[in-house]
């Protein structure tokens, strides 16, 4: 009897939806085991992006590493970014939205934990590998899940937990079954008016220690201008404004569900940080639902009380009724939630 593994997309409530009184939608994917093989390589290694021993994540000739001005929180895990350009290509670039791409480039990003916060560049645990492929017909997410020896990833469209332990900068040991999203809860985040797009390779995420000139330079990026390139702050930078730092975590950690293109359009709340409306951005407005999720609360954001505020309640619980970010994470950012209160006392 062949074996099916059903994938379960659930959309995701908003900050302003109550999880009680919106019905979600929710879509089933049989995938079965034995019917066909995938189109995809079973192994990471098969990719050929990585130099062997392959969890050094040394890139081969052809792909190159880029980082990121503001990180999405992962449960703390850490990541190394690479991107594969098909030969001869350039990526366009874009004022404001995501870069266009060529078809055939893929995007990497390694999740990884040190076994020491406080020596990061020392040893450490692969936990899962994601690649966006861009096809004739649009992204494509498909997920890698590392073996416990580091010398392989398995491709897992199903997902997986995977048991991860490390010692944080202040020597406490900390353990988590940390989540693997499978293959459609990756389209649930990524998703550009029903379209699957990719999430930081932005002009504003990018413009980094002369990345993009250098990008330019090799002949990877077209159309770069020579001054006022969008920049946004990285949110752990404490010499930068309090609230330049918070609206770059709340654009990374909630804008791409929480924006006019995103799967919670339709609460009005739009968190990126070029939003200049107040009321868009949740000053003294109310949910689009009331229940659990808003926790008895009035309004998303009430300048100067943060604990009356939805916005702070949701980003702070573990209860899957009621976080913010609904996927991608188990535990509570405990920097961001603190940044983000800071910013509310301040307003």
């Amino acid at each position: 009897m062949r074996k099916l593994i059903t994938l379960v997309i659930v959309i995701g409530i908003s900050i302003s939806c109550s999880p009680n009184e919106e019905k979600k939608a929710i879509k089933e994917v049989s995938l079965s085991g034995n019917s066909k093989k995938s189109k995809w390589p079973d192994k990471l290694s098969d990719w050929e992006l990585f130099n062997q021993p392959i969890a050094r994540l040394s890139p081969v000739k052809g792909v190159f590493i880029y980082d990121i001005n503001s990180p999405l929180f992962s449960d703390y895990a850490h990541k190394s970014r690479f991107i594969k350009l098909p030969q001869d290509s350039v990526i366009q670039y874009n004022t404001q939205e995501t870069f266009d791409f060529p078809i055939g480039t893929i995007l990497i990003k390694n999740f990884y934990y040190p076994s020491d916060f406080s020596q990061p560049e020392g040893e450490r645990n692969i936990l899962e590998t994601r690649l966006l492929v861009n096809n004739e017909a649009g992204w494509e997410a498909v997920p890698y899940v590392w073996n416990e020896v580091q010398t392989e990833a398995n491709l897992e469209v199903a997902g997986a937990t995977k048991q991860v332990s490390w010692k944080d900068t202040k020597g406490i040991v900390i353990d988590l079954d940390y989540s693997v999203p499978n293959q459609v809860q990756c389209k649930n985040c990524h998703e550009r008016n029903g379209k699957f797009s990719p999430i930081g390779p932005s002009a504003r995420q990018l413009n980094k220690d002369g990345q993009l000139q250098h990008w330019q330079t090799q002949g990877w990026l077209s159309g770069l201008p020579s001054s006022d390139i969008p920049k946004l702050v990285n949110y752990n930078d404490q010499e930068a404004m309090l609230n330049k730092r918070a609206r770059a975590w709340l654009e990374i950690n909630c804008a791409h569900c929480h924006s006019n293109e995103g799967p919670a359009k339709n609460t009005g709340l739009y968190l990126h940080a070029s939003e200049t409306d107040k009321y868009r951005l949740g000053f003294n407005k109310p949910p689009v639902a009331a229940g659990k999720g808003s926790g008895g609360l009035r309004y998303d954001i009430v300048a100067g009380k943060p604990d009356e505020s939805i916005l702070l309640y949701r980003i702070q619980s573990t209860d899957p009724g009621i976080m913010m970010p609904e996927l991608g994470r188990k535990m509570v950012h405990q920097e961001g939630v603190e940044l983000v209160r800071e910013w509310i006392l301040s307003l």
